[in-house]
């Protein structure tokens, strides 16, 4: 079987130093036969310092355009992709080696699930590695609800890390993409596809989530205003309208 996995990477100013170290990750990608990649890289604006900061590839497909914030960016290079599946890698991360590799064979093996997530390693400033702070879940299907779920019951955490999923580009394009959000689209858009379709998780880490003080999870009031509650309670609405509305009881 061949195919094309799209890799979508919204990019803003703080994190463009980093971007030749997520492309490295990426180039070291060893795929199964007949698949390749290419990466959407999206300017959340039109400095030109995205084009700048990246190696010639003809896989890599650099896009600008008005600014309008992380899920404007992942919606407009999400337009550009062709991939039948869509792999998120934020611009201060890294894939692990074969990350690529085990998602493509999980959705590949298994059609009835819509998308996967894996476990993670957090980069820290000095080069270390330490495990997520949350306690995975075991790897294999994660069944309808589950992530949405363990989000609501546990103040609106995530059991899996948004910033490793990978769906099919029909199922994301059906939910709309990224919602249109100031910050935590991305945990939309999971939460979405979480209540629609089975998933996989993935116990092995598929990515390196650099810590850093220009990430807008860092910041001190990340979760602590009224906005931020106002955006989670938006993202249960619609994960749990979706839910009823596409998978009723039987009576």
């Amino acid at each position: 079987m061949s195919g094309l996995i799209s890799v979508i990477t919204p990019v803003h100013a703080p994190s463009i130093p980093y971007l030749a170290d997520s492309y490295e990750s990426l180039r070291l990608q060893e795929l199964p036969d007949g698949w390749d990649w290419q990466w959407l890289v999206q300017e959340d604006g039109r400095s030109g310092a995205v084009e700048a900061a990246l190696p010639r590839d003809p896989r890599v497909l650099v896009g600008t355009g008005k600014p309008g914030g992380p899920a404007v960016a992942r919606n407009m290079a999400m337009a550009r992709s062709s991939g039948s599946l869509l792999r998120v890698l934020d611009a201060d991360d890294q894939l692990t080696p074969g990350a690529l590799a085990r998602e493509i064979e999980a959705l590949t093996s298994q059609p009835d699930i819509g998308w996967t997530t894996s476990s993670v390693l957090d980069l820290m400033p000095d080069g270390t590695t330490v495990g997520w702070q949350h306690a995975d879940p075991p790897g294999g299907t994660l069944r309808r609800d589950d992530v949405l779920g363990y989000f609501q019951q546990n103040g609106y955490r995530l059991s899996v890390h948004p910033a490793t999923l990978c769906i099919r580009r029909e199922l994301a394009l059906a939910l709309g993409g990224w919602m249109a959000l100031p910050g935590g689209e991305d945990t939309g858009l999971l939460l979405a596809a979480s209540v629609i379709t089975e998933g996989s998780f993935i116990a092995e880490a598929g990515l390196l989530y650099r810590k850093h003080s220009g990430q807008i999870t860092a910041q001190a009031d990340w979760t602590a205003t009224e906005e931020w509650q106002l955006r989670m309670h938006l993202i249960e609405s619609r994960a749990v309208a979706l839910r009823n509305l596409f998978h009723k009881p039987t009576v």
